[in-house]
């Protein structure tokens, strides 16, 4: 079997489950799993009279619940925030979620106002979604120009597909870069009341916070578009060298062959001379008898 038929096959493997772990990783909820103690933090509540204002955000701030955290959900696989909180709605895996806000109000008098981190954060947040939808497109290109190499056999349409794969490589590991400084952000600039720098102690102690299978999904995903992209390169020049062996092939077949003109040689090496008549109508002389 020739080599560019195996690395095409397992290319095209790579770049499919690229493909599917990048889209269940983009649409899922479970990048970061918060962890809360309610039970504890309420206990704490109850045996300190003057935390009156803590037990009223355990019941009443979303961010006092056990949840996981997705690029547009936060969901609560336990217990769920009153609605009065945060708008919360049934997704389509009968889990109960409410949306990551990517355009929040800023006019909006009950809200306060962000400074220059939580603005930065938000541009951050943004950006990864919309690199993310960027490696979509370039994965989708990818596919027409792989489909046209294998059908024609074509060393550079198969390369164009392995750039386009690079490529896709690259914008989603730019993207997972943004989501891991938007993540930086969260937990070391002040950028809201609901994420870990600005939380109490008690919370703090309270709530362990964890990668989920999301985020593993979308970094094996980056790998594997890495691995089709590398797969492809080695396919296109397989198939550079073949096309040249069986060019090679076909020389040998199609040697031209020239017919040689040249004088008649005598014996010795030397051309045979014919005598030549003065008068070219008589056969014995310039006298017919």
């Amino acid at each position: 079997m020739p080599c560019s038929a195996v690395t095409l096959s397992l290319a095209t493997i790579a770049a499919i489950v690229s493909v599917a772990l990048l889209s269940i990783a983009f649409s899922t909820d479970n990048w970061l799993s918060y962890e809360v103690k309610r039970n504890n933090i309420q206990n704490y509540a109850a045996k300190h009279p003057d935390s009156q204002s803590l037990l009223e955000s355990v019941n009443n701030k979303y961010f006092y619940y056990t949840r996981t955290r997705g690029l547009f959900r936060i969901c609560y696989p336990k217990e769920r925030p009153p609605a009065s909180a945060v708008e919360i709605y049934l997704s389509p895996v009968e889990t109960h979620c409410s949306n990551v806000d990517y355009f929040p109000d800023l006019d909006d008098e009950k809200t306060l106002q962000p400074n220059d981190d939580a603005i930065t954060r938000l541009h951050l947040a943004r950006s990864c979604v919309a690199l993310f939808i960027l490696s979509f497109v370039s994965v989708f290109c990818a596919f027409w120009t792989g489909l046209s190499g294998c059908w024609r056999r074509s060393a550079g349409a198969i390369t164009a597909t392995a750039i386009l794969m690079l490529l896709t490589c690259l914008l989603a590991a730019g993207a997972m870069g943004l989501w891991h400084t938007v993540e930086f952000f969260e937990k070391e600039k002040v950028v809201g009341e609901e994420f870990y720098q600005q939380w109490t102690n008690v919370l703090r102690d309270n709530t362990r916070i964890s990668y989920d299978w999301s985020y593993v999904l979308a970094w094996a995903g980056v790998a594997s578009s890495l691995i089709a992209a590398i797969l492809l390169s080695g396919a296109a020049v397989c198939l550079r060298s073949e096309r040249e062996k069986e060019e090679q092939l076909n020389l040998q077949y199609l040697m031209p062959v020239y017919p040689q003109k040249q004088p008649p040689y005598a014996y010795g090496g030397y051309p045979q001379m014919y005598p030549v008549h003065p008068y070219h109508g008589s056969q014995y002389g310039p006298y017919n008898y």
